[in-house]
């Protein structure tokens, strides 16, 4: 029995030092927000729906966009061409939902690993 004990104690321990290190993983990477620009211009709109969040460039030229969400979450940014869509995550089963669209740089998200 001690054995067993012995053996859960250290899964346990295990599974802490895990999330602990993926939670400072999370915190410590650079965030996309650090990119973004303006708010994107009015000619692009985004329609969301649980699932997902699609954004149409109605603008004469191309645009770089990223969404902001409730939850301070950001996705990355995505080059739209004029007349173009481009497809994010949704507000989900947590109600996430899209707080607008700002411009980005693809070149800084792009060098810096993401």
């Amino acid at each position: 029995m001690a054995n067993h004990m012995k053996r859960a104690s250290r899964l346990v321990a295990v599974a802490v030092m895990t999330t602990a290190g993926l939670l400072t993983a999370l915190t410590t990477a650079p965030s996309a927000a650090a990119d973004t620009g303006s708010p994107a211009p009015e000619c692009v709109e985004y329609f969301q729906s649980w699932r997902y969040t699609d954004v149409h460039n109605g603008c004469g030229h191309t645009v770089s966009v990223t969404v902001e969400y409730t939850n301070g979450q950001w996705a990355p940014c995505r080059v739209i061409e004029p007349g173009g869509w481009a497809t994010f995550a949704g507000y989900g089963t947590d109600g996430n939902y899209v707080t607008g669209l700002r411009t980005c740089d693809p070149a800084l998200v792009t060098a810096g690993g993401a």
